[in-house]
Protein backbone atom coordinates (compact mmCIF):
# COMPACT_ATOMS: atom_id res chain seq x y z
CA UNK A 1 0.00 0.00 0.00
CA UNK A 2 1.37 3.89 -0.43
CA UNK A 3 0.86 4.67 3.06
CA UNK A 4 -0.01 3.61 6.44
CA UNK A 5 -3.18 3.41 7.86
CA UNK A 6 -4.19 1.16 11.42
CA UNK A 7 -7.48 -0.39 11.25
CA UNK A 8 -7.61 -1.93 8.21
CA UNK A 9 -8.02 -5.81 7.63
CA UNK A 10 -6.02 -8.15 6.41
CA UNK A 11 -6.48 -9.34 2.85
CA UNK A 12 -5.07 -12.83 1.50
CA UNK A 13 -2.01 -12.22 -0.69
CA UNK A 14 -1.47 -13.82 -4.16
CA UNK A 15 -1.59 -15.91 -4.83
CA UNK A 16 -4.83 -16.40 -3.16
CA UNK A 17 -6.61 -19.60 -2.63
CA UNK A 18 -9.46 -17.62 -1.22
CA UNK A 19 -10.24 -13.92 -1.10
CA UNK A 20 -10.23 -13.95 -5.07
CA UNK A 21 -11.54 -11.67 -7.65
CA UNK A 22 -12.16 -13.00 -10.70
CA UNK A 23 -12.67 -10.29 -13.71
CA UNK A 24 -14.58 -11.06 -17.14
CA UNK A 25 -12.94 -9.37 -19.99
CA UNK A 26 -15.74 -8.79 -22.78
CA UNK A 27 -13.59 -7.72 -25.37
CA UNK A 28 -10.51 -5.49 -23.92
CA UNK A 29 -8.32 -4.94 -26.81
CA UNK A 30 -4.63 -5.26 -25.85
CA UNK A 31 -3.64 -1.79 -25.63
CA UNK A 32 -6.58 -1.97 -22.77
CA UNK A 33 -5.21 -4.98 -21.10
CA UNK A 34 -1.75 -3.59 -20.95
CA UNK A 35 -3.44 -0.17 -19.12
CA UNK A 36 -5.64 -2.51 -16.97
CA UNK A 37 -2.80 -4.65 -15.75
CA UNK A 38 -0.59 -1.59 -14.85
CA UNK A 39 -3.10 -0.49 -12.29
CA UNK A 40 -5.05 -3.58 -11.09
CA UNK A 41 -2.88 -6.65 -10.99
CA UNK A 42 -2.17 -6.49 -7.89
CA UNK A 43 -5.93 -7.04 -6.93
CA UNK A 44 -7.01 -9.94 -9.85
CA UNK A 45 -6.92 -12.87 -9.12
CA UNK A 46 -7.91 -14.75 -12.58
CA UNK A 47 -9.54 -13.23 -15.86
CA UNK A 48 -12.69 -14.72 -17.72
CA UNK A 49 -12.77 -14.46 -21.68
CA UNK A 50 -16.64 -13.88 -20.95
CA UNK A 51 -19.11 -16.01 -22.61
CA UNK A 52 -18.17 -16.60 -26.23
CA UNK A 53 -15.82 -14.13 -26.80
CA UNK A 54 -12.55 -15.90 -27.44
CA UNK A 55 -14.38 -17.18 -30.43
CA UNK A 56 -14.57 -13.59 -32.67
CA UNK A 57 -11.69 -11.85 -30.58
CA UNK A 58 -8.74 -10.46 -32.64
CA UNK A 59 -5.08 -11.24 -31.24
CA UNK A 60 -6.14 -13.89 -29.04
CA UNK A 61 -3.06 -15.45 -28.39
CA UNK A 62 -1.04 -12.36 -28.05
CA UNK A 63 -4.17 -11.01 -25.11
CA UNK A 64 -3.91 -14.41 -23.14
CA UNK A 65 -0.19 -14.09 -23.37
CA UNK A 66 -0.16 -10.75 -21.62
CA UNK A 67 -2.43 -11.87 -18.99
CA UNK A 68 -0.09 -15.04 -18.18
CA UNK A 69 3.10 -13.35 -18.61
CA UNK A 70 1.86 -10.57 -15.49
CA UNK A 71 0.89 -13.70 -13.62
CA UNK A 72 -2.81 -13.61 -14.17
CA UNK A 73 -4.57 -16.74 -14.83
CA UNK A 74 -6.80 -16.48 -17.68
CA UNK A 75 -9.39 -18.98 -18.79
CA UNK A 76 -12.82 -19.23 -20.71
CA UNK A 77 -16.32 -18.31 -20.54
CA UNK A 78 -18.22 -21.56 -19.42
CA UNK A 79 -20.74 -20.77 -22.62
CA UNK A 80 -17.87 -21.62 -25.19
CA UNK A 81 -17.26 -24.91 -23.47
CA UNK A 82 -20.81 -25.27 -23.46
CA UNK A 83 -20.44 -24.40 -27.35
CA UNK A 84 -18.42 -27.10 -28.09
CA UNK A 85 -20.41 -29.77 -25.74
CA UNK A 86 -23.24 -29.77 -27.81
CA UNK A 87 -21.39 -29.96 -30.99
CA UNK A 88 -19.79 -33.27 -30.14
CA UNK A 89 -16.37 -31.26 -29.70
CA UNK A 90 -15.55 -31.94 -26.12
CA UNK A 91 -11.63 -33.03 -27.44
CA UNK A 92 -11.41 -30.25 -29.42
CA UNK A 93 -12.28 -28.04 -26.39
CA UNK A 94 -9.20 -29.72 -24.71
CA UNK A 95 -6.45 -29.22 -27.28
CA UNK A 96 -8.28 -25.39 -27.44
CA UNK A 97 -7.44 -25.40 -23.79
CA UNK A 98 -3.70 -26.95 -24.54
CA UNK A 99 -3.09 -24.25 -27.24
CA UNK A 100 -3.57 -21.58 -25.72
CA UNK A 101 -2.04 -22.69 -22.29
CA UNK A 102 -5.13 -22.13 -20.62
CA UNK A 103 -4.67 -23.42 -16.89
CA UNK A 104 -8.15 -22.81 -15.95
CA UNK A 105 -11.41 -24.43 -16.80
CA UNK A 106 -14.90 -24.04 -16.59
CA UNK A 107 -17.48 -25.97 -16.75
CA UNK A 108 -21.36 -24.88 -16.92
CA UNK A 109 -24.58 -26.00 -17.80
CA UNK A 110 -26.21 -22.43 -18.08
CA UNK A 111 -27.12 -23.07 -21.49
CA UNK A 112 -27.55 -26.10 -22.23
CA UNK A 113 -28.98 -29.28 -20.74
CA UNK A 114 -26.53 -31.68 -19.47
CA UNK A 115 -26.89 -34.71 -16.83
CA UNK A 116 -25.67 -33.56 -13.93
CA UNK A 117 -23.90 -37.52 -13.19
CA UNK A 118 -22.29 -36.32 -17.09
CA UNK A 119 -21.54 -32.78 -16.11
CA UNK A 120 -19.24 -34.37 -13.02
CA UNK A 121 -17.78 -36.81 -14.93
CA UNK A 122 -16.56 -33.46 -17.54
CA UNK A 123 -15.41 -32.44 -14.01
CA UNK A 124 -13.31 -35.30 -13.46
CA UNK A 125 -11.50 -35.38 -16.99
CA UNK A 126 -10.70 -32.06 -17.19
CA UNK A 127 -9.06 -32.13 -13.61
CA UNK A 128 -6.21 -33.90 -15.33
CA UNK A 129 -6.10 -30.93 -17.59
CA UNK A 130 -6.68 -27.96 -15.67
CA UNK A 131 -7.62 -26.49 -12.37
CA UNK A 132 -11.53 -26.81 -12.57
CA UNK A 133 -13.86 -24.20 -11.50
CA UNK A 134 -17.44 -25.20 -12.23
CA UNK A 135 -20.26 -23.27 -12.39
CA UNK A 136 -23.79 -23.74 -10.55
CA UNK A 137 -27.52 -21.91 -11.94
CA UNK A 138 -29.27 -21.78 -14.64
CA UNK A 139 -29.25 -18.46 -16.64
CA UNK A 140 -32.80 -18.88 -17.04
CA UNK A 141 -34.22 -16.32 -14.59
CA UNK A 142 -37.74 -18.71 -14.75
CA UNK A 143 -35.63 -21.50 -14.02
CA UNK A 144 -35.30 -21.44 -9.95
CA UNK A 145 -33.47 -23.96 -8.76
CA UNK A 146 -34.67 -25.08 -4.66
CA UNK A 147 -32.03 -23.86 -2.01
CA UNK A 148 -31.20 -27.69 -0.97
CA UNK A 149 -30.52 -28.67 -4.73
CA UNK A 150 -28.14 -25.63 -5.27
CA UNK A 151 -26.22 -27.46 -2.22
CA UNK A 152 -26.61 -31.07 -3.24
CA UNK A 153 -25.09 -29.79 -7.01
CA UNK A 154 -22.59 -27.64 -5.76
CA UNK A 155 -21.28 -30.74 -3.00
CA UNK A 156 -20.85 -32.95 -5.83
CA UNK A 157 -19.20 -30.76 -8.43
CA UNK A 158 -16.56 -29.81 -5.14
CA UNK A 159 -16.35 -34.12 -4.81
CA UNK A 160 -15.93 -34.61 -8.26
CA UNK A 161 -12.72 -32.10 -8.42
CA UNK A 162 -13.74 -28.81 -8.69
CA UNK A 163 -11.76 -26.12 -7.34
CA UNK A 164 -14.01 -23.45 -6.77
CA UNK A 165 -17.84 -23.77 -7.85
CA UNK A 166 -19.17 -20.05 -9.02
CA UNK A 167 -22.40 -19.41 -7.79
CA UNK A 168 -24.36 -18.19 -11.36
CA UNK A 169 -25.91 -15.04 -11.94
CA UNK A 170 -24.54 -14.11 -15.52
CA UNK A 171 -22.68 -10.70 -16.20
CA UNK A 172 -25.78 -8.60 -15.68
CA UNK A 173 -26.31 -10.31 -12.26
CA UNK A 174 -30.35 -10.53 -12.38
CA UNK A 175 -30.12 -14.57 -12.36
CA UNK A 176 -29.01 -17.23 -10.18
CA UNK A 177 -28.42 -15.88 -6.85
CA UNK A 178 -30.20 -12.94 -7.62
CA UNK A 179 -33.72 -11.71 -8.56
CA UNK A 180 -34.63 -10.22 -11.94
CA UNK A 181 -34.30 -6.42 -9.76
CA UNK A 182 -30.50 -7.95 -8.70
CA UNK A 183 -31.53 -7.92 -4.77
CA UNK A 184 -30.14 -11.30 -3.72
CA UNK A 185 -31.89 -13.91 -2.77
CA UNK A 186 -30.58 -13.58 0.87
CA UNK A 187 -32.37 -16.99 2.45
CA UNK A 188 -30.46 -18.89 -0.33
CA UNK A 189 -27.12 -17.90 -0.08
CA UNK A 190 -27.45 -18.26 3.80
CA UNK A 191 -28.62 -21.76 3.33
CA UNK A 192 -25.86 -22.64 1.09
CA UNK A 193 -23.41 -21.28 3.32
CA UNK A 194 -24.63 -23.94 6.24
CA UNK A 195 -23.44 -26.75 4.11
CA UNK A 196 -20.63 -25.03 1.69
CA UNK A 197 -17.25 -23.72 2.77
CA UNK A 198 -17.05 -19.78 1.81
CA UNK A 199 -13.60 -20.05 0.45
CA UNK A 200 -15.14 -22.98 -2.26
CA UNK A 201 -17.71 -20.40 -3.84
CA UNK A 202 -17.19 -17.64 -6.26
CA UNK A 203 -20.06 -15.37 -5.95
CA UNK A 204 -20.84 -13.37 -9.13
CA UNK A 205 -21.87 -9.97 -8.08
CA UNK A 206 -20.95 -7.27 -11.22
CA UNK A 207 -22.86 -5.20 -9.08
CA UNK A 208 -21.76 -2.70 -6.15
CA UNK A 209 -24.76 -3.36 -4.02
CA UNK A 210 -23.86 -6.99 -4.56
CA UNK A 211 -20.46 -6.93 -3.90
CA UNK A 212 -21.58 -5.20 -0.84
CA UNK A 213 -23.76 -7.43 0.41
CA UNK A 214 -20.75 -10.19 0.10
CA UNK A 215 -18.50 -8.33 2.08
CA UNK A 216 -20.66 -7.50 5.06
CA UNK A 217 -22.13 -11.44 4.85
CA UNK A 218 -18.56 -12.86 4.79
CA UNK A 219 -15.79 -10.48 4.95
CA UNK A 220 -13.13 -8.45 2.97
CA UNK A 221 -11.60 -11.99 1.57
CA UNK A 222 -15.07 -13.19 0.22
CA UNK A 223 -14.13 -14.59 -3.43
CA UNK A 224 -16.19 -12.42 -5.95
CA UNK A 225 -16.17 -12.86 -10.16
CA UNK A 226 -17.68 -11.49 -13.06
CA UNK A 227 -15.86 -7.90 -11.77
CA UNK A 228 -15.44 -5.18 -14.49
CA UNK A 229 -12.30 -4.14 -15.13
CA UNK A 230 -12.60 -0.97 -13.92
CA UNK A 231 -14.19 -1.73 -10.70
CA UNK A 232 -11.03 -3.46 -9.64
CA UNK A 233 -9.58 -0.50 -7.81
CA UNK A 234 -13.32 0.88 -6.39
CA UNK A 235 -13.71 -2.87 -5.38
CA UNK A 236 -10.75 -3.44 -3.69
CA UNK A 237 -10.73 -0.15 -1.52
CA UNK A 238 -13.89 -1.64 -0.43
CA UNK A 239 -13.21 -4.49 0.39
CA UNK A 240 -10.96 -2.63 3.21
CA UNK A 241 -13.02 0.17 4.58
CA UNK A 242 -11.99 2.86 2.02
CA UNK A 243 -15.51 3.26 0.54
CA UNK A 244 -18.04 4.82 2.21
CA UNK A 245 -20.81 1.73 2.00
CA UNK A 246 -17.96 -0.21 4.55
CA UNK A 247 -15.86 2.77 5.84
CA UNK A 248 -17.15 1.78 9.66
CA UNK A 249 -17.09 -2.29 8.41
CA UNK A 250 -13.74 -2.31 10.33
CA UNK A 251 -13.02 0.59 12.39
CA UNK A 252 -12.76 -0.07 15.90
CA UNK A 253 -16.00 0.62 17.70
CA UNK A 254 -14.66 2.85 21.01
Amino acid sequence: MNFNLSQIPERTKQPRTHGLTMVMDKGLSLQEVSNFISIAQPHVDIVKLGFGTSYVTPNLRKKIELYQSNNIPVYFGGTLFEAFLIRNQFDDYIHVCKDYDIKYIEVSDGSITIPHAEKCGYIEKLTKHATVLSEVGSKDAAHIIPPYKWIELMRAELEAGSSYVIAEAREAGNVGIYRGSGEVREGLVQEILTQIPAEKIIWEAPQKVQQLYFLELIGCNVNLGNIAPYEIIPLEAMRIGLRGDTFSLYLDKQ
